[in-house]
């Protein structure tokens, strides 16, 4: 009989405990603090965009047809005019011989009867309508001239053959990319911004440039261009990055930029789990303090202080509802990376 009230005698000191812990937590509520510290801020506009040469081209058949026959290799130098790609022009061949013949004959049949005409022994008419119909012939066997040139696919500027898409024996349509030409310097950076940030964006503006090919590296580049016009449907404006040659950055990359709106090296920062509504606790001694302050640039795990705090105070991170003016709390300094404490 000993044990058990034993036993009921420790479940009633280990409820005790209990309460008597919940009681001085509800009291003293436990809060995790850091000091706001100077450092780095910087205000920007992300985006992401792709790595292009600033001259290049995307070629494409005007008609579809069968490639025969490629003319050039990727990273081959190339001028403009020459050939690149050619498709099957069997056909058309044929036919532009075929209505050559028909535009021989029909000439013919024009100087013979304008000789007929003259001497009185045809009609104008007859002349007219003869005349009519190589008319006629002339213009088709210029489309057909043309529809064959279009087999024949040409570089339009001089560069490098970026890259070469498709198989001899595959049928491509018409305005498919089948060669991309270019020149491999200058690069830029080809992005949209959306349209409320672009006041934010000028010209000459620092943009610092991150991609997943080069982990834990920052290139830079600067805003070269703002396309005048914006796409009304996506709501973005289109910008160009221009990017110092020579550079690791290769054509194609997916890139992450920040256009630099603004830069502060000593800004006040805390960590951004301790701002609510442009509010923070403000922690002095054991008491909390509610205090109004102005932000600046919030990052996700650093915001800029503008006004209301100075360097040095300590603020609660996350701070538990039931915490208010004159609050008395336990205190748990906050703990972090140093690299990671900046917007």
């Amino acid at each position: 009989m000993r044990i058990k009230l034993l036993i009921v005698a420790g479940i009633g000191l280990a409820a005790a405990a209990g309460a008597a812990l919940f009681a001085v937590d509800t009291l003293y509520p436990r809060v995790r603090v850091a000091s706001a510290e100077s450092g780095p801020a910087v205000q920007a506009v992300y985006a992401t965009g792709t790595v292009e040469p600033v001259t290049w081209a995307r070629v494409a058949p005007l008609a579809m047809g069968r490639i025969v026959a490629f003319e050039a290799a990727e990273g081959q130098h190339v001028s403009r005019g020459d050939v690149l790609v050619r498709l099957d022009d069997q056909e058309l061949r044929a036919r532009v011989a075929e209505l050559e013949a028909r535009e021989s004959y029909l000439g013919e049949q024009v100087r013979r009867r304008g000789t007929l005409l003259a001497t009185g022994s045809a009609s104008q008419q007859a002349f007219d309508q003869a005349q009519s119909e190589m008319f006629q012939m002339t213009a088709s066997l210029a489309a057909a001239r043309k529809r064959l040139a279009e087999m024949t696919i040409t570089s339009p500027l001089d560069g490098i053959v970026l890259r070469r898409d498709g198989d001899v024996g595959e049928t491509v349509r018409e305005g498919q990319t089948v060669f991309w030409v270019g020149q491999t310097e200058p690069l830029w950076i080809t992005t949209d911004v959306d349209e409320e940030d672009i006041p934010l964006v000028a010209v000459g503006q620092r943009v610092l440039v991150k991609t997943d090919a080069f982990p834990g590296r920052v290139f830079e580049g600067r805003v070269s261009r703002i396309t005048p016009k914006g796409d009304a449907v996506q709501r973005t404006y289109r910008i160009r990055v221009g990017i110092a040659s020579p550079t690791e950055l290769r054509i194609g990359m997916v890139v992450e930029v920040n256009v630099v709106v603004r830069e502060t090296k000593d800004a006040t920062l805390v960590p951004s789990a301790a701002v609510r509504a442009n509010r923070v606790v403000v922690i002095d001694g054991d008491r909390a303090t509610a205090r109004e302050v102005k932000t600046g640039v919030v990052g996700r795990r650093m915001t800029e202080i503008l006004d209301g705090l100075a360097p040095g105070e300590r603020v609660a991170v996350d701070p538990p509802s039931r915490v208010r003016d004159g609050t008395r709390v336990r205190l748990r300094e906050e703990r972090r990376d140093a690299a990671a404490g900046r917007p």
